[in-house]
């Protein structure tokens, strides 16, 4: 079986597509297995006896700390990819991730743990932009949508095994088990690498752009640090979230004006002349901001005032998992039907909907309806995630794989970050809003008493030790007012991406059509740059040329 060619002119060794998607898909899995069992373990976290005592400001960042690493190092980790090969890069992010996975199980405190998911996510960053760069160098084009459906529908399996392992571990063990787990599951990933995934040839000598890289990472932490302070009940003029916001913006500001420059970015802007992939990315950066955002608090209610266990909360997740499996699947058989743009436009319209029922929810809503809105909302993700990914990637030239999967990626990520950031600090803010005219037993010393204003999670610990169930239904009270506060602003950010795909994720055929959506396999291909006649790169300080030697862009059929 003869594998795509690759950039260069040079083709790719032969390679066992399934065996090796196989093994692709475990190490993708890794990323998704570890942000959902970390959903299971943040009640567990924020228990001062048998976790961490986290507060919630530190739960936002021992989140918010792997995503934005993983979101401001992937440029660098697509650009590894390019240089060097995806699969020396993979193996690189597969053990960076199982080191920190070991520090983060034996972590004594809230910040250690910070720490070392931080540096989980720089392995993250490694190993996601190299397993979609595999996949689009190494397999045959007739399979190829097959394939990204199957790698799509990964996080689908991480979210299912994540909260039944997690819960499992955290009945019989200590909360450092959730990262622990992670080890094992590096070591036969590692092996499985080594044995047959091919040695793909590098695509492209790219230069690392460390300033451009340090820029987005200072710029990103310093707008989520403003948006988690601002939750955590500071005002929005105040030093600890207007200086940071600002400060954010004219970091991420400064990064673009980089990038336009730089002879060798770390972000092509060029990509973004693509209207599949521009728009692709926004739709992508809301989808996941609203999820990210919405699974936060979820398991925050489940565990909450729903009184469930963290192996029944687990266990009702997996509808979701399984919803996003079967989206997955599903959708290049639905873009052939309804075309791309209106499978994503339905799959964004279900998360929306179901993020309203949230409305409705209370302490008794029956599990087999929260069980069923999570199906649909999990099966709305895997429509958006396939046709939206294949699109992108049609309009990426094969020696720029890794930098095309790289923003991809960090579309996802950057949108997990900002939906924590969001969802936190509403949940925050309105339950202190609430709490502090909520009448709390006076028994309560001056300290327990804070500590009950500020923490749902605190609130019911205290309880529950002081046998003060009064105490225990005000903070369930207080956390349901504010979880619809946060799924009324998550559906309507959902609805704001369902808008931007009906009139943004616009394909083009080949042969010139404009304005017809022809399905996922309808991406432009015309080559970047090239639409005025001028191969692309020939403009001076617009970077190295996007195609080599006049060859074909990705995508485009033999003979054009």
């Amino acid at each position: 079986m003869k594998a795509s060619a690759a950039a260069g002119g040079r083709a790719a060794p032969p390679t066992r597509t399934w065996p090796t998607l196989l093994v692709i898909v475990c190490a993708q899995m890794l990323i998704w297995l570890d942000t959902s069992i970390l959903n299971v373990a943040v009640t567990t976290l924020a228990d001062p006896t048998t976790g961490l005592g986290a507060t919630p400001g530190e739960l936002e960042w021992i989140a918010g700390a792997y995503t934005l690493v993983f979101a401001g190092t992937l440029f660098a980790g697509g650009a590894l990819a390019d240089r060097h090969g995806p699969r020396t890069t993979l193996l690189a992010g597969l053990a960076l991730f199982g080191a920190a996975s070991a520090a983060a199980a034996f972590a004594p405190n809230p910040p250690a743990l910070i720490a070392a998911r931080a540096v989980m996510g720089a392995g993250s960053a490694l190993l996601m932009p190299a397993t979609l760069t595999v996949i689009v160098q190494s397999t045959p084009e007739d399979k190829r949508t097959r394939a990204i459906a199957i790698w799509s529908s990964s996080s689908g399996l991480g979210v299912a095994i994540g909260p039944v392992a997690g819960s499992a571990l955290l009945s019989h063990f200590w909360w450092g088990s959730v990262f622990l787990v992670n080890v094992p599951v590096v070591a036969l990933c590692l092996a499985g690498v080594l044995a047959l995934v091919p040695r793909l040839p590098p695509s492209h000598r790219r230069v690392l752009d460390l300033p451009g890289l340090a820029l987005s990472v200072l710029g990103l932490g310093s707008v989520v640090y403003g948006i988690i302070e601002l939750g955590g009940g500071k005002p929005w003029f105040g030093p600890h979230v207007l200086l940071p916001l600002v400060l954010g913006t004219a970091l991420l500001t400064a990064f673009v004006a980089g990038q336009r420059r730089s002879p060798t970015p770390s972000l092509d802007l060029r990509l973004f002349r693509q209207p599949g992939f521009a728009a692709g990315s926004v739709v992508l950066l809301i989808a996941f901001m609203a999820l990210a955002g919405h699974l936060f608090y979820a398991a925050f209610y489940l565990q909450g005032p729903r009184g469930l266990t963290p192996a029944d909360a687990g266990t009702v997740m997996i509808a979701a998992a399984v919803g996003i499996v079967l989206g997955s699947q599903a959708s290049p058989a639905t873009s052939r039907l309804l075309t791309a743009r209106w499978t994503v436009a339905a799959g964004v319209l279900a998360t929306a909907a179901t993020y309203l029922g949230y409305l409705w929810f209370d302490a008794g809503t029956p599990l087999v309806i929260i069980a069923a809105l999570l199906w649909i909302q999990g099966f709305g993700m895997g429509l958006v995630g396939t046709p939206v990914t294949a699109a992108m990637m049609r309009a990426v030239p094969p020696h720029l794989a890794g930098a095309g999967s790289a923003v991809n990626s960090v579309t996802r990520q950057v949108g997990g970050t900002l939906g924590v950031a969001m969802a936190g600090s509403i949940l925050s803010g309105v339950y202190r809003s609430r709490m502090a005219d909520a009448p709390v037993p006076e028994a309560l010393p001056p300290d327990a008493e804070e500590r009950a204003r500020t923490s749902a999670e605190s609130a019911r610990a205290l309880a529950d030790s002081l046998r003060l169930p009064d105490l225990a239904a005000t903070a369930d009270r207080a956390f349901l007012d504010a979880m619809y506060a946060a799924t009324f602003w998550t559906a309507l950010l959902a609805l704001v991406g369902f808008a931007v795909c009906v009139v943004g994720l616009r394909t083009r055929n080949p042969d010139g059509d404009k304005g017809v959506d022809h399905g996922p396999d309808a991406a432009d291909d015309t080559p970047l740059g090239a639409r005025d006649g001028r191969e692309p790169g020939n403009r001076a300080g617009h970077g190295p040329p996007l195609r080599e030697g006049g060859r074909p862009g990705h995508g485009d059929p033999p003979g054009r």
